[in-house]
């Protein structure tokens, strides 16, 4: 791009000045600590750090099992933190002992006792596929969610938990973490995105079968080894301040940018190599236009201060 062509870009699109930069703290420091889109139970909501949000799985005394309260109030958010415009990254970690214990088997008793109002197999199947289709898009509202997602996991990340982690975009734990890919210890395979997303995860075949197929415990030096996640803290405090600093990170990056980013590696995961580079041509050559183009790179010709980019 030429200096003629970013002078008239960047007349187009005034920087936003310090009393507005000011207002969005106070608009964000307003937000309510419940959450985006309401009250929660099972979740802690709240916004560290400008741009920030940071989730909690919030069932400590039941060491974070995933009830069915839960899967619907982590879809509600993430879905509520997708079209906020204060939110550009997300950190998502669980308040106790453990990151989590899996699903809440006293659901699965209800499931049961449900089922057996009816002897009608038709209907029993088509209950099992809502309620399985309810857990699959709340695991894949992280993976849909426009904003990038960092799981910080600390202790046990057992079932449910595995299938969570690895519908978001980056992970770091604890070095005392440890993950279990557990459901065919209770008798089921995995419906709700392990067994889908854990082999990409990995990037190998064979270890995802093998702890699919035998639920055995990996503890956090093989998790980091292996890919699954890519750093690793010394201990829950150091994790959270970590997580927190990529978030911050990334929040200061230009939303547009940001968010075809996540979209084009989801995309890619997908479809060929041609396929992806076919998908972000048509992304790139709209954002190639947008006002963030122009100040980051007038940013960077000029070495003046980090742009400031507008909400999106």
């Amino acid at each position: 791009m030429s200096l003629s062509r970013l002078n008239t870009l960047m007349k187009l699109t005034p920087k936003p000045t310090a009393i507005g930069s000011l207002k969005m703290q106070r608009n964000l420091s307003a937000l309510p600590e419940s959450g985006p889109t309401g009250s929660f139970k099972t979740l802690a909501v709240s916004s560290p750090k400008p741009f920030v949000f940071h989730v909690e799985l919030h069932r400590p005394s039941k060491f974070n099992a995933i009830s069915k309260q839960m899967w619907l109030e982590i879809k509600e958010c993430f879905d509520g933190l997708a079209t906020n415009p204060d939110c550009r990254a997300i950190v998502l970690s669980a308040s106790g002992k453990h990151f989590t214990a899996g699903i809440d088997l006293n659901d699965m008793i209800n499931v049961g006792q449900t089922l057996a109002e009816t002897d009608d197999y038709a209907r029993k199947g088509v209950s099992m596929e809502r309620m399985i289709k309810v857990y699959q898009d709340s695991i894949s509202s992280l993976e849909h969610c426009p904003k990038p997602v960092i799981t910080a996991v600390h202790k046990a990340c057992i079932g449910a938990g595995v299938d969570l982690i690895t519908a978001a975009d980056i992970r770091y734990c604890t070095e005392d973490a440890f993950f279990q890919v557990k459901e065919v210890d209770i008798g089921m395979a995995a419906d709700v995105g392990t067994l889908q997303r854990l082999p990409k995860a990995v990037g190998s075949q064979s270890l995802a079968r093998e702890l699919c197929f035998t639920g055995r415990k990996f503890e956090a030096a093989e998790a980091h080894s292996s890919g699954l996640v890519s750093r690793l803290f010394p201990d829950k405090d150091s994790l959270l301040t970590g997580a927190l600093a990529v978030a911050e990170l990334i929040a200061s990056k230009s939303p547009v940018a940001v968010k075809t980013t996540k979209e084009s590696l989801v995309y890619s995961l997908e479809h060929t190599n041609q396929e992806g580079l076919d998908h972000i041509l048509l992304l790139n050559k709209l954002n190639l236009l947008s006002e963030d183009f122009a100040q980051a790179v007038a940013a960077q010709l000029t070495k003046d201060d980090k742009p400031v980019f507008a909400k999106l």
